[in-house]
């Protein structure tokens, strides 16, 4: 078998410090290549690197060779022929994939009119919606669909392209179990038809359903790499090990917890969009120290579940209680897809600099979180666009933490974590419930995750 994509000793550095050192790959047609690891690892520096996207404060190094070409060699005009066209990317934030003044028909028509020039566009997007199940979202905009509708859509435009390498980003993230199969299904199709295929993920069940080949990162560097069937049923690194050990299914279930005084009360909640209706005569009531799951497939409502509950968003019908004398800063919410709660152009250690004076925060109780959550100090000069999307998603719950909030809607809170980080979030978590007597309203499409983490769960349908 050719091989078509080869990496050799690629090394991605700042001017600074070395982000991933020395790493090397081959993807065949046919033998898909999983990269697993931690966030911030440099699994995504790879890919950006292969596909011509990384920060202009990033140096490559090394060779990547496609058909015999070496990409790292081409100017950023030549590489930018490739997009969408040689080289196809489903980021791992499907909100930065997506035009959010467009409709989804439009957006998938758009690549069947412009990259292969199909007189058929419109049937042809109409086709692919319905096939990734959002034909009656197809007048929907970004912002009117579930993280997981938008996966779904980035991962149809995707298909569209037809490219000969398809780099994917944590696709199964904010996805319910029957989804995530249908994502395996799909990309196993793509790699039948002869599709290049490098996926991204810290979902184990994923990468061993995708098969092929696996290679376990940690810091910059390839510690493990081998058949993913023998890879994942005996790890010869540590590392691998703790990655594996560290899924939900194997936490410890949460210890029966007595919930102190109501913190907030939703009754006989009603919720539609247009003719779709989410939920009628809901109530939910959360006490200091609970932790309440919402379970349900993509779109059942989860998300409008909370905001409703949080105040962004009314309900239909029904009505929301919360604690007296809480101020509404102490009522938060940990966003589904971290780029929305931050400014693109401000450095994450200016967004701490603002709440820690605008709200007087202790400088000291800051650093003590930061460090808790694995946030090294050179990360705050860094962009929301130049971190990976754990990294994000950490400093969203430190910033989230550091109001001291008496409730906390976490919508997918873990869902950008590999299983190591998640499973110490969730446990940050959980001790803020029980110390803090914080509330806490955990979305999440895994119930195995559910049952280990909370102490009850809402079921959506």
């Amino acid at each position: 078998m050719m091989t078509a994509l080869r990496i050799e000793d690629l090394t991605i550095r700042t001017a600074d410090r070395v982000l991933v050192s020395g790493f090397s790959a081959a993807v065949g047609r046919g033998e898909p290549l999983t990269l697993l690891g931690e966030s911030g690892s440099g699994k995504s520096l790879v890919a950006q690197a292969i596909m011509g996207t990384l920060p202009s404060s990033l140096i490559a190094s090394g060779q990547i060779f496609l058909d015999g070409t070496d990409l790292l060699r081409l100017d950023g005009a030549a590489r930018r022929t490739l997009w969408g066209r040689r080289i196809g990317l489903l980021p791992q934030e499907p909100w930065t994939a997506l035009d959010p003044t467009m409709r989804a028909k439009g957006q998938l028509t758009e690549v069947h009119r412009y990259v292969h020039r199909r007189r058929d566009a419109d049937s042809l997007a109409a086709a692919g919606l319905e096939e990734v199940g959002l034909a009656d979202a197809s007048e929907h905009y970004p912002f009117q669909m579930s993280g997981g509708m938008c996966q779904r859509l980035a991962l149809a435009m995707a298909h569209a392209a037809d490219t000969q390498v398809l780099l994917v980003d944590e696709p199964s993230k904010g996805l319910d179990g029957t989804l995530r199969a249908d994502v395996v299904a799909r990309l196993r199709r793509e790699v039948a038809a002869g599709r290049l295929l490098l996926t991204i993920t810290h979902d184990i069940a994923l990468a061993r359903s995708l098969g092929g080949t696996a290679c376990v990162m940690l810091d910059g560097q390839a510690v493990e790499t081998g058949p993913t069937a023998r890879l994942l049923d005996a790890p010869t690194h540590a590392y691998t090990w703790s990655l594996i050990a560290a899924d939900p299914s194997a936490w410890r279930p949460r210890a029966p917890w007595e919930p102190g005084p109501l913190v907030i009360e939703g009754t006989g909640l009603v919720k539609a969009f247009g003719r779709r209706r989410l939920f009628t005569d809901l109530s939910v009531r959360i006490g200091a120290g609970e932790i309440v799951a919402v379970v349900g497939p993509s779109g059942s409502g989860k998300t409008t579940l909370g905001n409703i509950l949080v105040g962004t968003e009314p309900p239909d019908r029904g009505w929301v209680r919360r604690a007296p004398g809480a101020a509404s800063v102490r009522f938060q919410k940990l966003y589904q897809d971290p780029p929305a709660a931050f400014v693109p152009h401000q450095t994450m250690g200016r967004a701490l600099d603002h709440l820690v004076r605008r709200h007087g925060l202790d400088p000291e109780r800051v650093e003590d979180l930061l460090a808790r959550l694995k946030l090294l100090p050179g990360l705050r000069k860094q962009r929301p666009g130049e971190l990976s999307g754990g990294e994000l998603q950490r400093f969203a719950l430190a910033r989230v933490l550091l109001l001291n909030p008496v409730f906390l809607f976490a919508d997918e809170a873990t869902s950008r974590l590999d299983p190591v980080n998640q499973m110490e979030v969730a446990g940050l978590l959980r001790e803020a419930s029980e110390r803090d007597g914080l509330a806490i309203l955990f979305v999440t499409h895994d119930l195995g995750m559910a049952e280990r983490f909370a102490d009850r769960a809402i079921i959506l349908h």
